[in-house]
Order: structure tokens, then sequence, then C-alpha cells
């Protein structure tokens, strides 16, 4: 399971805006675009760094998985993504090593990216996702 790099790191946010006037204004980070994912009922804003991001993910609805971790933990860090350059193979390795998947097969962004993620009690506590873009496997 080649791993590429770290993709990016995910930031649970109740406020879009207030987010942003820290890691746009204070540490001056460029907004490089936001997005809409209506299958995960998130609005999302995308800052790079580097070769990775920081990705700033707010719940559009009340009862969305991030709406509820934004209930239970508050504010904060979410999941770190590791781009892979095929998942079902990353997928396999994972599970055979005992590791707990969330979803059985990828989902795929309406860009192409496909991805999955690692339940965090496999992981020791941290949510991994895994990312396959378009074009670098």
């Amino acid at each position: 399971m080649p791993a590429i790099k770290v993709d990016h790191l995910a930031v649970v946010v109740e406020d879009m805006d207030a987010a942003l006037k820290f890691w746009q204004d204070a540490l001056g980070l460029p907004l490089q675009g936001t997005e809409s994912n209506e299958h995960e009922a998130v609005d999302v804003a995308f800052l790079p760094v580097g070769e990775s991001r920081i990705e700033l993910l707010k719940p559009t609805t009340e009862d969305s998985g991030i709406a509820k971790y934004l209930a239970k933990r508050g504010a904060g860090m979410h999941h770190v993504c590791i781009a892979v350059t095929d998942i079902e193979a990353a997928m396999q390795q994972i599970a055979e090593h005992g590791a707990q998947l969330i979803n059985e097969t990828p989902r795929t962004r309406e860009d192409g990216t496909r991805y999955a993620f690692v339940h965090p009690k496999s992981t020791g506590g941290v949510m991994v996702e895994l990312y396959e873009v378009p074009g670098k496997a």
C-alpha cells in the first residue's frame, strides 16, 4: 500500500468565517477554494500548506456525522488523510491487519477522488481517511 503523502488534516469548525479569520488571516494560508459535500453534509474550505492542505469542515445539517462529532467533542481535529495509489489494496491490507474500516467500499467525490475511513478504535484514537486522487495512481 504505497502512501503518496499526507493529503490533508481535517478540522471541524462551528463557524467557517471565524475559523478562516485564524487560518487565512492570522496564519496567512491562502484559501484555495470551498465546496459543499451534500453526501457528507458539510461545507469545506481548502487551505494549502506545502504539498498538503488544511480542510475546515462545517456541518450543514444537525444530524450529519460531522454535526454529531461537533456536538460530542467540540471543534477541533477530526482526521488525518493519507493519499494512496490503490484504495482497494490499502483497504484490504488494513482489514487483513485487523483494523476496522468505516466504509466497506470507497465513496467517490464529484471530481473522481475516492475515499474511505478507518475507525479510530483501530488506530489509537485517530480517524484516518484514505484518498485515491484520479491520475495519481
